[in-house]
């Protein structure tokens, strides 16, 4: 949907000359029809996310099956959370490969900036912007690759098309950035909030590309 079709839809809604907002979103979305019926999904999928990257490293494939999980929730197909755990076995043989990998990133990022907030390196503060920066890209390359990652296709085609995708849609990849810093910002906060965070971020990458056919 284009401005001007938006604008017409808005129009309609306040008027009521023709379907409302919320019932355009519910024909795209026919699964979100109750804003607390989502918000538990919501956090229903970031619970078994959560559970199922305490290892860490298999936290590509969590992320790979929770979204898959809430993208069936939101179309209104089964989502039963077995299906969840099916998906999380099929992502793990390659997820693990993806997980080994962004761990060491993470570690070496995250040990730079410790390491420039010591003030024992020239030039701490530009390197500890670097770490952030890093970071907060090693994150949107990840939600990117887990979006993209299907039973069928697996971990190779979803890694491959990671440049791909941010490039295309510059807007949406500055979308994930600012979900990756909100699930970090957050769980900072408060460790426990991580669940919500999770299970938004899983939500976030299932939306933003919709966003486009609006």
């Amino acid at each position: 949907m284009d401005r001007r079709q938006m604008r017409a839809a808005r129009r309609a809604d306040r008027d009521g000359s023709g379907p409302t907002l919320e019932e355009r979103e519910a024909a795209r979305y026919p699964g979100a029809t109750g804003a607390f019926a989502l918000f538990g999904e919501v956090l229903l999928t970031g619970l078994l996310v959560t559970i199922a990257s305490l290892p860490v490293i298999t936290l590509p494939a969590a992320l790979a099956a929770g979204i898959r999980h809430i993208r069936r929730y939101l179309n209104a197909e089964q989502s039963h959370a077995r299906q969840f755990w099916t998906d999380y076995r099929h992502a793990l043989p390659g997820g693990l490969a993806v997980g080994a990998v962004t761990t060491l990133i993470a570690g070496i990022l995250i040990a730079d900036i410790l390491l420039a907030n010591t003030g024992a390196l020239p030039g701490g503060a530009a390197i500890g912007i670097i770490g952030w920066a890093g970071l907060t890209l090693a994150g949107t390359a990840l939600l990117a690759a887990a979006g993209a990652w299907t039973p069928g296709t697996g971990w190779m085609p979803a890694v491959r098309g990671i440049p791909a995708a941010l490039a295309g849609d510059p807007v949406g990849t500055l979308y994930l950035a600012a979900t990756v810093v909100f699930t970090g910002v957050v769980t900072w906060m408060l460790v426990p909030l991580v669940i919500a965070a999770l299970g938004c971020a899983a939500t976030a990458v299932v939306a933003i590309p919709a966003r486009r056919g609006r």
